[in-house]
């Protein structure tokens, strides 16, 4: 039979690789091949890491970072980009600097800090660099709880009023629009919140028992990011995205991979 000749859209995204496979570069590039889309990347920083954790991190020079970035948007229509980990100051001034001339698609940060094991992936003296310089260059950006109280040096948002009001403090800050993270909080239901300049938008799904959720975060932003490559409005790509990671989280068990905290299941859909 005659294949689709139809061009899948391109989507680029500047993270840490992961050398087990759940979370961060093999993520998003499992993220956007699940969604139809073609995944490119840009490595920020190698680790070392396994289900139980993560025992190395080596950072990517800033110089090869910009090298890698140059090489891919002179050449490949990228339609969105997503941002996950970046680890040291300088590392976020290389993307800022090399997002600058080539920022014509929606940009989706999500601001890995901590690993699910409790590593932690982002310095803190590169907080302040990552709000100055990025924030305001994201279309969206995407923190948990712990990271949205770190990225405003406040206290854990408990209930979905203070959720909704360090959303407002992000925007406040330079975000055009932030997606709180209901993940760790409580209740049967995992509620997300997308602030935006004209109001707030309630996303939920049931909670789910599983301790297999490494790269549950990287996951989400990539989808939303290959939502946004394939020309869906933003609140349309974070309602299909939220579908797709409790998917993937509600399938993890089916893998039995490692022995610690296990990935989602990216191709919850396609594999028998």
């Amino acid at each position: 039979m005659p294949q689709d000749s139809a061009v899948a859209p391109i989507a680029l995204t500047i993270a840490g690789s992961d050398s087990s496979g759940g979370a961060g570069i093999q993520a998003d590039l499992k993220t956007f091949s699940a969604l139809g889309v073609y995944g490119a990347s840009v490595i920020t920083a190698l680790t070392a890491q396994n289900t139980l954790g993560v025992s190395a991190i080596h950072d990517v020079p800033d110089d090869f970072i910009a090298a890698q970035m140059d090489a891919v948007f002179d050449d490949l229509e990228v339609a969105a980009v997503k941002i996950g980990m970046l680890s040291r100051p300088g590392t976020i001034h290389a993307v800022a600097a090399g997002l600058a001339p080539h920022a014509r698609c929606p940009v989706v940060l999500g601001p890995v800090m901590v690993a699910a094991s409790g590593a932690r992936l982002l310095a803190a003296d590169a907080v302040a660099s990552l709000i100055a310089e990025l924030l305001p260059r994201a279309d969206l950006v995407t923190p948990n709880l712990p990271e949205a109280a770190a990225l405003l040096g406040t206290a854990v948002a408990q209930d979905e009023a203070a959720m909704a009001a360090q959303g407002e403090a992000l925007l406040r800050r330079g975000a055009r629009a932030v997606l709180v993270k209901g993940g760790h909080g409580g209740g049967t239901e995992s509620v997300d919140l997308l602030v935006t300049a004209s109001g707030i938008r309630r996303f939920t799904a049931p909670r789910l028992a599983t301790a297999n959720t490494h790269g549950t975060g990287c996951t989400l932003s990539s989808a939303i990011a290959a939502g946004l490559a394939r020309g869906l409005d933003l609140p349309t790509a974070v309602a299909q995205a939220k579908a797709y990671i409790s998917g993937a989280i509600a399938a993890a068990d089916r893998l039995k991979v490692g022995t610690g905290h296990g990935p989602v299941h990216h191709f919850f859909r396609l594999w028998a």
